[in-house]
This record gives C-alpha cells, structure tokens and sequence, in this order.
C-alpha cells in the first residue's frame, strides 16, 4: 500500500477503545507491543498512541482530526479493507472523516475495493489493487483459538508475543 501511494510515511494507529469491540479487546499494551513489532520492519512505518492514550470510546473520526491539526500541510489517507469501506456509512461521522484525510482502500477476501460502495458519498478514494495476502486480525485470532498454526501468517516478532502471552489460544483467557 505504502509503495502503490507512494507514502514517505505510514502512521500505524492501535485502537484505544473502540465502541464496536468492548470487553473483546487484547489489553491496550500488548496490542501496542504487536503493533510496534510489525512497524519495525520497514522504516516508513511509526506507530502513534494517539488513540491509547485517549480516554473513552475510540472514533476514527477523532484521530483523523487529531492528525490533521499534528500535520496540517499533509496528504492524509486513511487506509482501509473492503470490508470496512462496505460498513463506512454506519461508522461515526463518515463526512468528517473524508473532511480530513483521503480512503485508500484495499482489495481483500478476493474482493475488488473499486466495485464495493458505501451508501454515501466519501470523496474521491483511492482504490488500490494490492498482491493479494488476504489477512485479517480477526482470522487470526481464530485460527490461533481453533490451534491452527498462525506463524506464517503474522510477523516473527508478532508471533513471538501472541506465543509468550498465550493470546487466542483460549487458554490465557483473551
């Protein structure tokens, strides 16, 4: 995604508190602790904790607000799956989202992003045909639940964390 936009720069965001996951959620610091082990691969990656640090709900619309006043001269995309961009109008205040910053969005699961359409209108996004990895935070905490082996499918460092603290297998209890 990074080299199809030719972005200098990718700001990976954790979530805080996101209203849709309560009481799902692996504790702010491990998220955090993976996320940094995944940025460190590739030098345009950083990781902000713009939205760990906030207190309540987490909204993408606050971030991209938040991210606008950090770099205002910018070109903000805020990158997302098809199957976000399928969901966009129920998320908080899409408008001001697109206000803000510009949707890169990726193809995923064998779907096409330039054929999906949100019921509203969200700018002029950037549909990005991407090698296809097919991915999903959620796939993988499944299939580390249902003991499948996960380690090619995330980073080493990644797997190193989810292996040391026990994450998704059921047994830890996240």
């Amino acid at each position: 995604m990074a080299d199809a936009l030719g972005l200098e720069r990718v700001i990976w965001v954790p979530a805080g508190d996101p209203p849709h996951k309560r009481g799902s959620l692996t504790p702010s610091a491990l998220r955090l602790e993976m996320v940094r082990a995944a940025a460190e691969s590739d030098p345009r990656f950083e990781v902000s904790t713009l939205e760990i640090d906030r207190e309540g709900p987490s909204y993408t619309v606050d971030t991209v607000r938040e991210l606008r006043r950090l770099y205002p001269t910018a070109e903000l995309f805020l990158i997302l799956g098809v199957d976000q961009f399928r969901t966009f109008a129920e998320w908080r205040d899409p408008r001001g989202i697109v206000q803000h910053a510009r949707l890169a969005v990726m193809d995923r699961a064998g779907e096409r992003a330039a054929e999906a359409a949100p019921a509203i209108p969200v700018g002029d996004p950037a549909f990005v045909p991407v090698r296809r990895v097919d991915v999903s935070s959620t796939d993988v905490r499944v299939s580390r639940r249902d003991g499948a082996d996960i380690s090619a499918r995330v980073p080493p460092a990644v797997h190193a964390i989810i292996a040391r603290e026990r994450l998704y297998s059921g047994r830890a209890g996240r």
